[in-house]
């Protein structure tokens, strides 16, 4: 079997410009999304507020909120992370920086938080270098391509949030223990990307420089990688436009 970095060729099999038309297919489904449902956790994909929490404590594990940082929100949607910082962290200084590729979404969030410290941008990657970077579900629903096609995106993701990030990153993944989505083969439809750890440790380690702590067991089919930054590979990880 070939490990996880030698089945993720960076975009390699399915070109940059594929990749660029999953990016499109994501924002006209997450538009879609948010114009149904609203600035709900249903209008970015999740079932209720109380899953959506516990989705964020896992991801802020990454950071150190013992001293002020940047944090980059990459797929923020309507901002619900702003509104979970300001319960859960009262206290902290945190430079927030919230990123999506739907207008829809970057809207509503402008109108929700209005601080000098919470800002947002339309994009697919943040512009500007952060402590720490965290993107929640940006990768579980793959809307509508061969299983190869969105590993090759979610490559690209997880490649600018490491350009982006001076200490650490942190992602999650729909779990898939038993191997079902293996076996599905790369039928293009929209469904859920399950996966296991071990699909992209070895990536995140060899490709992007990265220490992996692995969350699971937390009340979810779901695990989040932890993913601190062990060099500086900024320069040998190139711009994407």
């Amino acid at each position: 079997m070939k490990s996880g970095l030698e089945r993720i060729d960076m975009g390699n099999r399915f070109g940059s410009a594929g990749v660029q038309q999953v990016y499109s297919d994501v924002e006209a489904y997450y538009g879609a999304q948010v114009a149904k449902h609203g600035a709900t956790p249903r209008g970015v994909d999740w079932s209720c507020q109380a899953t959506q929490s516990l989705r964020f404590v896992q991801l802020l594990r990454i950071c150190d909120f013992a001293a002020p940082f940047a944090l980059n929100d990459v797929g923020c949607g309507y901002g619900a992370l702003c509104a979970f910082l300001d319960l859960r962290y009262p206290d902290s200084r945190v430079d927030y920086l919230g990123v999506d590729l739907s207008r829809a979404m970057i809207s509503r969030a402008r109108r929700r938080f209005r601080r000098a410290d919470r800002r947002f941008s339309i994009g697919k990657a943040s512009p500007r270098l952060a402590d720490y970077s965290v993107a929640s579900g940006v990768m579980n629903v793959n809307v509508g391509y061969s299983r190869a096609a969105w590993e090759d995106f979610i490559a690209a993701v997880l490649q600018d949030m490491r350009r982006t990030s001076r200490r650490g990153f942190s992602v999650n993944f729909m779990s898939d223990a038993n191997g079902a989505s293996e076996a599905s083969g790369n039928l293009p439809e929209t469904r859920l990307y399950r996966t296991n750890p071990e699909r992209w440790i070895p990536y995140c380690e060899d490709a992007l420089g990265c220490s992996v702590e692995t969350l699971e067991n937390y009340g979810m089919k779901e695990f989040t990688l932890l993913l601190r930054c062990r060099q500086n590979l900024a320069e040998d990880l190139p711009l994407r436009h």
